[in-house]
């Protein structure tokens, strides 16, 4: 086959697409964020082929734009579609085709450098405020010491970037393929970026050359398997990376896997593993837009001796919790009804699975009668695995002269700025706080 572009591959698959959909509206009615995005009374029909009008000509219908730009990722309107389409892909690359139509492309390609580089900045500080040289160099962030392997691993974790914010999780990730024997290599990090600022930001081609500089790093395993931890990651390269890859080169270099289900099809490994018994109640938070991730984190948690699981009343919605700031209203009110029902349930832990899930509700362990945990630290207690959250210890003290005085002895050892660690932990840390922290709440 002969190589054509990313972008020209990637219009290729638009259209497709485009062609294929019957504009049924099949996956507007399945949308979860129709009704709260003010979109309750529109037309299916209507909605779904102004979205193609978008993908054609730059623009649509106004309830469509909206309707685009309030996508969460839940990856409803997958399910719904009888006909091959991938709604929620044709969702981003229609908010792709309205940045095109609304910014030149030096506008657009300044705007996905900036945020490139406050992502560089910002994994940066917050990973080196948190963790030692050794720890940073089995993270894959800084350069071994010691003598490079000489054969392929069976297989290559990919961090992505955001969770090195949240260090505890990927080292935990570690820990527990240590134990159970899997042979991997750690990549990740803004040097390893996944193109997702960049299509956000409208700029293909920059996007396309990210993108195959990435691939070619990751394809680097035995198996031609990469786990991978973030959802954005797992999304962008499952639905616009890697088909738009092999549609250009006629290659399809290696196979992404979530790190949940793989680890959830290592329970038999697993479990001679989980010794110790961890007596909790516990409620899992969940978002379902990557398939079957919600699913394999509540198995492994049962089979964690002493977990009990309750169910609470609230929706899953979304990719992950930052997906949510497309409607800061709902996602506030959504979080609020979360700890207010994690609370009358009586549990001792709110647990995640996503590392800007952890992120956005530790803090509120400061104030309510439970703990913020990631589900990792529960199977590695069972384990006998620890890794200190050092990113919740610092958040709970809401206050950045009492932060940096925590982390001085890591900065003067990374050599990390004042001015800018200062920046970072304002903007990014304390400011990563979608619903407000609330005060001491009594148990019910």
């Amino acid at each position: 086959m002969e190589n054509i572009g990313f972008e020209q591959a990637l219009t290729s698959r638009v259209d497709e697409m485009v062609d294929a959909c019957t504009k049924c509206g099949a996956c507007f009615t399945a949308c979860p964020i129709a009704g709260p995005a003010g979109l309750g009374d529109a037309d299916p029909e209507a909605t779904i082929s102004g979205v193609l009008d978008i993908l054609r000509m730059g623009k649509g219908p106004e309830e469509s734009e909206k309707w685009a730009k309030a996508c969460m990722a839940s990856g409803e309107c997958i399910k719904a579609c009888d006909y091959g389409v991938n709604p929620r892909f044709l969702l981003t690359m229609a908010r792709l085709a309205m940045m095109r139509n609304d910014k030149d492309p030096v506008e657009r390609r300044k705007q996905g450098v900036n945020i490139f580089r406050k992502l560089g900045q910002d994994v940066g500080v917050l990973s080196r405020l948190q963790l030692s040289e050794e720890s940073l160099i089995r993270l894959g962030q800084r350069p071994s010491k010691e003598t490079p392997r000489t054969e392929l691993p069976d297989v290559v974790f990919y961090t992505g970037c955001n969770v090195l914010k949240t260090p505890h999780i990927a080292l935990l990730c570690l820990d527990i393929m240590d134990m159970i024997g899997t042979d991997y290599q750690v990549m990740g990090g803004p040097t390893h970026c996944c193109g997702t600022n960049q299509l956000r930001a409208g700029d293909v081609e920059t996007l396309g050359r990210f993108a195959s500089n990435t691939i070619n790093k990751l394809s680097q395993s035995k198996s031609k398997t990469v786990l991978a931890w973030c959802p954005s990651c797992v999304m962008q390269f499952g639905e616009s990376v890697l088909p738009t890859y092999e549609r250009a080169t006629g290659e399809k270099p290696f196979d992404l896997t979530p790190f949940m289900p793989f680890l959830h099809a290592k329970l038999d490994r697993l479990l001679p593993l989980l010794k110790n018994g961890v007596e909790m109640t516990v409620a899992l938070h969940k978002h379902p837009g990557i398939a079957g991730v919600m699913e394999a984190a509540e198995e492994l948690l049962r089979a964690v001796p002493g977990i009990r699981i309750v169910k609470l009343d609230v929706p899953g919605v979304g990719l992950q919790s930052v997906n949510l700031a497309t409607l800061p209203k709902f996602k506030a009110e959504l979080q609020l009804k979360e700890l207010e029902a994690a609370r009358a349930a009586g549990v001792d832990a709110l647990v995640a699975v996503y590392h800007s899930d952890h992120r956005e509700l530790c803090a509120h362990e400061r104030d309510w009668p439970f703990r913020i945990m990631n589900i990792l630290e529960i199977v590695g207690a069972s384990m006998g695995l620890h890794q200190d959250d050092h990113y919740k210890a610092l958040k709970i003290k809401q206050d950045v002269d009492a932060i940096i005085t925590d982390s001085r002895e890591m900065m003067e050892s990374h050599g990390v700025d004042l001015a800018t660690a200062r920046k970072v932990i304002v903007t990014t840390m304390l400011g990563d706080q979608p619903l407000p922290l609330q005060g001491k709440q009594a148990a019910i």
